[in-house]
C-alpha cells in the first residue's frame, strides 16, 4: 500500500495544533475553574481556538483513511492495535502518574478512568472505543454507495448541531463536570433521553464515530481536482468564524473583565468549539481536502524525508507526552512575561506571544525526544 503523503502533514500539523490548545487553555481555565482576566484576553483566547480546535477530528479522520475498511482480519487489527496505543498508553499513564499530584491515589484512580492531571489521555480511550467499531462498520463500508454514506453523514451533521439545541433549550452544554472530573447529570433531556435512559434517539450515530465516516467519504469519493483546495478553505474559514466569534460571545456575555466562576462556566463557553459541533467539524473537513490537495506530490522533498516523515512516525508519542514538556514551558513563559494588563508587552501583545512561544518551544522539543525513543531498538515502539 503506497503511503498516503498529505497525511503525514496532517498529522504533524495536528499535533502541533494540540499543543497550541493546551497553550491556550491556562488563559481561560483557573481560578476555581474559569478565569479570563481583560477582553484582550477572551479574543486571542477565541481566535487560537477557532483555528486549531480541529486537532483531535484530524486525528481521527486519518485513522480511518488508513484503517477503513480493514486491510486484515478483526483479530489481527486488534492485536496490532493493541500493540500500537496501548503498550504506550499504558507507560505513559504511569508516567504522569508518578509526576502529577499523588501517586498512590492516582494508581487506585486509573483502576477506574485516565489520571486527570493528564487529561489529554482522554483521547486514547476515545479511540480505543473507535477501534472497537471499526470491524463492525467495515463490510458495510466496503460496499456502502455514496449514496448511502451521504445519508448516514447527514444524520450525523444534524447531532453536530444538538449542542447548540441544549445550549437554547437549557442554557448548558450537555454534561457538565465536578472538580475531580466526574459527570453530572445532563441539565436539558432531548429525544428519548432522561434521567435513567442517556441512550437518545441519536446516542448510536453521534460524536466521534462520524469522523471515520467522513474520512472514508473523502477517500472514496470525493475527486481530487483544482476546485478541492479552495471549497476546503472556505470549509475551514466557516468553522473558524463559526468557533472564534461563538466562543468570544460567550466569554463577553458572562459579564464584567475578569471573568470568573466555576468550571461548568467555560463547560458551557465550549459549546461553541465543541469537537463533535458543526464549525469544528467544518474546520476539520476543510483542512483535510487542503491538505489532501496540496501536499500529494511532496514525498520527495528533504523538508519530508528528514523533518515530517519522522515527526508523524512519532506523532502518538508526542501526544502522549507533550504536557509534561508544555505545563512547565507555560508556567515559567506566563511567570517571567507577566499576565493580562500585567504582561511585558502590554495587554494586548503577551498572552498571543505567551501562547505561541510555549506551543513552537514545545512542539521541536517534544519532537525530538520521540523521535530518539522511537529509534531506541526493541523497546522504542512501545514508548
Amino acid at each position: 500500500m503506497n503511503r498516503e503523503i498529505w497525511l503525514d502533514f496532517l498529522r504533524v500539523t495536528a499535533c502541533f495544533f494540540v499543543m497550541t490548545v493546551h497553550a491556550t487553555e491556562p488563559f481561560y481555565l483557573g481560578g476555581d475553574g474559569t478565569l479570563v482576566l481583560t477582553s484582550q484576553d477572551a479574543f486571542w483566547v477565541s481566535l487560537f481556538e477557532g483555528v486549531v480546535r480541529c486537532c483531535v477530528p484530524l486525528f481521527v479522520i486519518a485513522s480511518a483513511y488508513l484503517q477503513l475498511p480493514l486491510h486484515y482480519p478483526a483479530g489481527e487489527f486488534f492485536r496490532r492495535r493493541a500493540v500500537r496505543i496501548l503498550i504506550p498508553m499504558a507507560f505513559w499513564t504511569v508516567v504522569y502518574a508518578l509526576v502529577y499530584g499523588s501517586p498512590v491515589a492516582n494508581f487506585k484512580g486509573l483502576l477506574l478512568n485516565f489520571n486527570y492531571a493528564a487529561g489529554h489521555l482522554w483521547f486514547v480511550y476515545m479511540l480505543l472505543g473507535l477501534y472497537l467499531m471499526m470491524p463492525l462498520l467495515s463490510p458495510w463500508l466496503e460496499k456502502v454507495s455514496r449514496k448511502e454514506l451521504s445519508l448516514y453523514l447527514g444524520i450525523w451533521a444534524v447531532t453536530l448541531c444538538i449542542p447548540f439545541v441544549r445550549e437554547a433549550a437549557g442554557g448548558m452544554a450537555p454534561i457538565i463536570y465536578a472538580k475531580d472530573g466526574l459527570p453530572a447529570p445532563a441539565l436539558f433531556p432531548l429525544w428519548g433521553e432522561a434521567s435513567w435512559n442517556p441512550f437518545g434517539l441519536f446516542y448510536y450515530v453521534s460524536g466521534f464515530v462520524g469522523y471515520l465516516l467522513l474520512g472514508v467519504y473523502v477517500k472514496r469519493f470525493v475527486p481530487e481536482n483544482r476546485l478541492v483546495r479552495p471549497v476546503g478553505w472556505t470549509l475551514f474559514l466557516l468553522g473558524f468564524i463559526l468557533q472564534c466569534f461563538g466562543l468570544l460571545r460567550r466569554i463577553v456575555a458572562a459579564g464584567g473583565f475578569p471573568v470568573e466562576g466555576s468550571v461548568e462556566v467555560a463547560v458551557s463557553w465550549e459549546c461553541a468549539i465543541a469537537f463533535c459541533g458543526l464549525p469544528v467539524a467544518l474546520s476539520a473537513l476543510g483542512l483535510t481536502l487542503v491538505f489532501r490537495s496540496a501536499f500529494a506530490g511532496a514525498s520527495g522533498s528533504a523538508f519530508y524525508r528528514h523533518i515530517v516523515l519522522p515527526l508523524s512516525s512519532a506523532g502518538y508519542g508526542m501526544y502522549l507526552m507533550h504536557m509534561l514538556v508544555l505545563g512547565p514551558v507555560s508556567a515559567w513563559l506566563r511567570a517571567r512575561m507577566g499576565v493580562g494588563s500585567e504582561g511585558i508587552l502590554g495587554p494586548v501583545w503577551t498572552t498571543p506571544v505567551e501562547i505561541l512561544a510555549t506551543a513552537l518551544v514545545t512542539f521541536p522539543v517534544v519532537g525530538l525526544i520521540a523521535v530518539l525513543l522511537r529509534r531506541i531498538p526493541y523497546v522504542g515502539r512501545f514508548l
